[in-house]
């Protein structure tokens, strides 16, 4: 058309000009075309790589190996085990003891860092790398960070503060009493009836005479207030033999620097010339430590004032500058974990060619900011089913990595799921790890696989609190099938670039602000009353659920939209890539966060403050200059000068006002919460994964924001890829807790369109079966499927059962493009307590099939069956006439557990200290197992 429309509109122009025409629109179409070609080839190689996507992509198990008392054989029957599970690699941690000496047997615990505790070390290195396998290693034994080689001077730091009542008349006061590692800062003398001004303008005492502070007489009691640069005694929590001690001072260099000295580069040097691929640094849960000796110095250095003469600020109402100052001093911590802590790790590990991984939330008070030291953000799972529609650190670590260009972002997965261990099922860890994708996250730790010596009971060792994901559990063999899975789903994450429209502000100053050390007041004259055993609440993370609340996330999510978090000091750095950014009931917000927030909306960007306008200036020091620039943006921004701004005093309305702002990502109709999704964008199209995260069938219809001529689902468990007939309105049918990846590009894809189909009962095998109880070597014939534990014989029994029966499939049935599936049936909804409990992670449904079945028809595995639908395509493996059936079903070790005594760790207590309690272990009682029907053969055929 275009070649004719140059001969009709151009009559008079010269034939060189019209054949220079001619040629810039040959090698535009030649562009065009080679573009769109490679844009095909491009899918084609997606498409291969996403059925077999690269080993990179595997989860990754933490390998715990209690005492240390690891020995090579079994260290060698493992890796091989987590090889052929679909298991990636590990991250290798050292804990507890749980077993004694024993000389009759040769059993021995080998202290940490020890020549044969390295050399075991050494040696399961070797053997990963053999097998393929990702080794990271724990910088440390237990955690958070610390042990032996931390003298008390380099300990965790906290202020100490111990109060006296002086009675009237009193001219004099002890001091408080100076243990190793503290010194006495300062006192303050108060008046009981001392209205905050007052407190404001006191004044630090004269230091104090042969252990006695001097001060006027007064004709009241009052009360004297001292303040001590103290340690908070934490000691390394769950450590291996030889590796207790106290939790190192993450706001010190000097007490990092030595632990990697000490132990980083002993556990290095058992890599030798191979360092791990990377050095991780587990929770940071140095509870209570909110000072370290450094910190008025510091301080000083860093806000410009001397924090001394208002240390009263910190533990009470002294005027409205209080808030000011603690926000001040939370900062400063902040600053010095980050400079001192994270750091001085991250330039270690690169100086070891290796890379730093980062569990960067928690005590300390690090920030989403904080996390641009780590070269591998993790996150960790909040152990409750809906952790994706509230604050959670997974969601931290993500958007971290969006925003810092992390291309790997990891989550510790499965922490608390369905306790106790061996309790958790495969579909329990399907449901959990969807909630983890959906936050951004696309490489998965498993927490994890116990260590487990051959003499150990059956079902092994196991951690005090986590799932035990080794080859112990009766159902493993459904692990490569899940394992795959996963694998799929993290490789298409880790395609193109995050999606996400919406950042929601995290309002790190305002919490700064809220910070408080912990002070209880004496109410006696002969008593002394410190910090209690919690120490202060000074974590940015930990405080964000009340700052946020609980609406502003779900509405978001719920109108069609996911989010990222963000911060001050990332706008400041790196800017607002989003299409929204949403201000939660922000006050404190620094004058240069907001001039670049301004500039935001200036260029198109749509800003939303719920409840309040941004108020207050940060800090102390020029905080009046610089609150009322602050109130004058707000007055400028949020009163018609910028029409993409918006104040909402309701908070409800945020989803309302979300959609009207911006066309959704998706829509679902009807509405429904419990379907989450993450968008990618990709140079040849959008890639969305979306799951049910509920354990009810959902039906809706799907529009997608961005979408495009043509769409295909990718099924992360076959890898296969089908055409979908209309990609502007997509019907979803999603069975409790199943996910589903839909691609849509204006590339030409070869994916042939999913057809619909109608089903009938062909057969109902759901009576006559031989079961063969292997472990048992115990055969019976079930006439009607039962549960195991209803039998006295199988009650306690975990382990494999065989069942057979055979059949015969009518001739002529396999015409007309028939397809055969074996149905297991919907299995149950489980309700769902109210309140709904603290660690509540599982799937809430009990399958027809307790807990995974293999399936072998005429002797060929057809597949494993775990999951919604419960239902298996056994077509190719079907003939006309009889056929076979051989269902392998595997179950928890739960009812193995609930048959035995529960082991008695009083002597190992009493040998090293009572370092765990078993979580969630009484009144276990043996579950459903088995095939609880009914059976059918459905005849699926096309409309």
């Amino acid at each position: 058309m275009l070649h004719r429309k140059l001969q009709e509109n151009e009559p008079g122009r010269s034939g060189n000009k019209y054949r220079t025409l001619m040629m810039l629109w040959a090698v535009a179409m030649t562009i065009a075309l080679s573009a769109h070609g490679q844009s095909d080839a491009s899918i084609a190689e997606l498409h291969r790589r996403f059925m077999n996507p690269p080993d990179s992509s595997r989860i990754m198990m933490r390998w715990w190996w209690f005492g240390p008392a690891a020995k090579d054989a079994e260290l060698t029957k493992e890796l091989k085990q987590m090889r052929a599970a679909g298991i990636g690699g590990v991250e290798i941690a050292n804990l507890y003891a749980l077993a004694l000496d024993d000389p009759s047997t040769g059993f021995r615990n080998t202290p940490f860092l020890s020549q044969e505790h390295l050399e075991t070390l050494r040696f399961a290195v070797a053997e990963a790398r053999r097998l393929g396998l990702r080794v990271d290693v724990t910088l440390g034994s237990g955690w958070p960070l610390g042990g032996p080689n931390t003298p008390i001077t380099e300990a965790a730091g906290k202020l100490r503060v111990e109060s006296r009542i002086v009675d009237p008349g009193t001219t004099s006061a002890l001091a408080p009493f100076i243990d190793q590692g503290e010194v006495l800062i300062s006192g303050f003398i108060v008046e009981r009836s001392a209205l905050p001004g007052d407190i404001a303008r006191a004044e630090p005492l004269a230091p104090p005479v042969s252990g006695l502070y001097s001060f006027p007489p007064a004709s009241q009691s009052r009360t004297l207030i001292c303040f001590v640069s103290s340690r908070t005694g934490m000691m390394v929590k769950r450590p291996a033999v030889g590796a207790a001690g106290f939790v190192l001072d993450h706001y010190d260099r000097a007490a990092t620097n030595s632990h990697l000295h000490s132990v980083g580069d002993r556990l290095l040097s058992a890599f030798g010339n191979q360092p791990p691929y990377a050095a991780f640094s587990d929770s940071l849960e140095d509870y209570g430590s909110d000072w370290s000796p450094a910190m008025l110095n510091e301080f000083q250095r860093r806000r410009g004032y001397d924090l001394g003469p208002h240390l009263l600020a910190l533990v009470m109402d002294a005027g409205p500058e209080a808030a000011a100052i603690r926000h001040d001093w939370g900062r400063t911590l902040t600053e010095m974990a980050d400079d001192n802590f994270l750091k001085p790790i991250q330039v270690w590990a690169h100086e070891h060619s290796t890379q730093f991984r980062s569990q960067t939330y928690g005590f300390p008070p690090v920030t989403l900011w904080s996390n641009r030291l780590a070269d591998l953000p993790e996150g960790e799972g909040k152990a409750t089913f809906n952790m994706w529609r509230e604050f959670s650190d997974t969601r931290w670590a993500a958007s971290a990595g969006h925003l810092f260009h992390r291309p790997v972002i990891s989550s510790e997965t499965w922490t608390w799921l369905h306790s106790p261990a061996f309790r958790a099922t495969p579909l329990d860890m399907k449901a959990e790890a969807d909630l983890h994708f959906l936050q951004g996250i696309n490489q998965l730790v498993g927490h994890g696989w116990p260590y487990s010596p051959p003499s150990a009971i059956e079902p092994g060792w196991r951690m005090y609190a986590a799932a035990a994901l080794n080859a112990h559990n009766p159902w493993f063999f459904a692990m490569p099938d899940l394992s795959r899975y996963l694998q799929r789903v993290s490789f298409a994450l880790r395609q193109g670039e995050p999606a996400n429209d919406v950042a929601l502000l995290l309002p790190n100053d305002d919490v700064w602000a809220s910070f408080k050390a912990q002070f209880k007041q004496r109410s006696s004259p002969t008593s002394a009353t410190s910090f209690d055993e919690t120490g202060s609440n000074v974590s940015i993370d930990e405080s964000m659920d009340k700052a946020l609340g609980k609406q502003v996330i779900a509405q978001i999510l719920d109108a069609g939209f996911n989010l990222d978090f963000i911060d001050a000091d990332t706008i400041d750095n790196a800017g607002i890539p989003y299409r929204v950014l949403i201000l939660p009931d922000v006050n404190r917000l620094p004058v240069s966060t907001y001039e670049k927030i301004v500039g935001f909306a200036r260029n198109g960007g749509i800003v939303i403050a719920t409840r309040r306008l941004p108020a207050t200036a940060p800090g102390l020091l020029h905080a009046d200059q610089e609150s009322a620039q602050i109130k004058k943006l707000s007055q400028q921004f949020f009163h018609g000068e910028i029409p993409t701004a918006h104040v909402l005093e309701d908070e409800t309305k945020l989803g309302a006002e979300l959609a009207t702002d911006t066309p959704p990502d998706l829509k679902l109709s009807p509405p429904t919460p419990a379907i989450g999704f993450i968008h990618r964008k990709l140079p040849t199209g959008n890639l969305y994964f979306v799951a049910n995260t509920s354990n009810e069938r959902k039906q809706v219809r799907a529009q997608f924001r961005d979408t495009a001529s043509r769409a295909e689902t990718w099924d992360g468990f076959s890898g296969a890829i089908s055409g979908i007939p209309n990609p502007r309105n997509i019907d979803l049918d999603l069975a409790p807790y199943e996910s589903r990846l839909i691609f849509f590009t204006d590339a030409a894809v070869a994916a042939p369109l999913e057809v619909k189909r109608s089903e009938t009962v062909e057969l109902d095998l759901s009576r006559s079966w031989k079961v063969t109880f292997d472990g048992l070597g115990l055969s019976t014939d079930m006439d009607r499927l039962t549960s195991w534990n209803e039998d006295t014989k199988t009650k306690f029994y975990s382990g494999l059962a065989t069942y057979q029966k055979s059949f015969d499939l009518p001739h002529e049935s396999k015409k007309q493009g028939a397809e055969f599936l074996l149905d297991f049936g919907e299995g149950s909804k489980e309700s769902i307590p109210s309140p709904p409990g603290e660690h509540n992670m599982k799937a809430y449904l009990d399958g027809p099939i307790r807990e995974a079945a293999q399936v072998y028809v005429n002797g060929k595995l057809a597949g494993v069956v775990w999951r919604p639908p419960f239902r298996l395509d056994v077509t190719p493996y079907l003939r006309e006439g009889e056929n076979s059936l051989r269902i392998v079903v595997g179950n928890t070790a739960i009812n193995t557990i609930a048959g035995q005594s529960l082991p008695d760790y009083r002597l190992l207590w009493q040998c090293y200290g009572k370092l765990f309690t078993p979580q969630d272990m009484e009144n276990l009682h043996p579950l459903p197992s088995g095939i609880l029907g009914p059976v059918t053969l459905i005849k699926s055929i096309p409309r």
